[in-house]
């Protein structure tokens, strides 16, 4: 018997997918029982698609982001990076896969004081195995692209909020990522550079043809991304 015409449009969507994932659950200990918090997540993300992740405090956004970028092993189902299944992956193989193939950025730049902004994004593409003069060349061009050039000597705590954003998303970038996941990017920003950020964000993942999961409360800019997805109860859910 042929498999229903429905099932065969999730395997080619999930097939044709950078990242997926299939009957993700994960459950969390609360007393003498648990607080699931993923229940059966399907989701599919495409290269240059920037996809807008809404949902309340508390309903699994983050979790969701942590299964999805490998930070977090699931409980029940698998997670796909281009087809291939991470589940049985050791832990050295998923930091490598977070290394060279994901990207993260988060409400809070987490950039190294002692550094300037160009050290700053040099640092992974150095972990992973760049020379010092190939690393700097790449933040450089980077940094020029995010408008930050005249920036790129200063440490952290000589930029502005919105340029401390800017440089996290260069760093995020570096080692030419194949997905990027970001939580609150824009959080502790105020409007008018959130929307800024944003912009650097989107022209990054549209040049570069990156899949990314944009963790977000401004519903401003989760209108202006190509789709809107809720946590529902442990399922994720399309928005309109």
């Amino acid at each position: 018997m042929s498999a229903a015409p429905g099932m065969k449009r999730a395997a080619k969507a999930a097939a044709n997918a950078v990242v997926s994932l299939r009957g993700v659950t994960r459950r969390f200990r609360e007393g003498s029982g648990q607080l699931v918090i993923l229940d059966g997540v399907n989701l599919n993300l495409y290269a240059g698609e920037l996809v807008a992740l809404v949902a309340p405090s508390g309903a699994g956004k983050s979790t969701l982001l942590h299964v999805a970028g490998l930070l977090e092993r699931p409980d029940g189902g698998e997670v796909f990076l281009d087809g291939r299944a991470c589940g049985t992956l050791s832990d050295r193989e998923r930091t490598r896969i977070r290394r060279d193939e994901m990207g993260f950025v988060y409400q809070f730049h987490h950039l190294l004081p002692e550094f300037s902004a160009q050290e700053n994004v040099m640092m992974p593409q150095m972990l992973k195995g760049l020379s010092r003069a190939e690393a700097a060349k790449r933040a450089r061009q980077l940094l020029a692209y995010l408008r930050l050039e005249k920036r790129a000597t200063h440490r952290p705590s000589e930029l502005s909020g919105g340029e401390q954003q800017r440089v996290a998303i260069a760093r995020a970038v570096a080692n030419g990522p194949r997905v990027l996941f970001a939580d609150e990017p824009t959080g502790n920003l105020d409007p008018g550079t959130a929307g800024h950020v944003f912009e650097a964000l989107m022209a990054l993942v549209r040049g570069s043809g990156l899949a990314a999961l944009i963790a977000t409360h401004n519903y401003e800019i989760a209108e202006r991304m190509d789709r809107r997805i809720t946590i529902e109860n442990g399922h994720v859910a399309e928005l309109g």
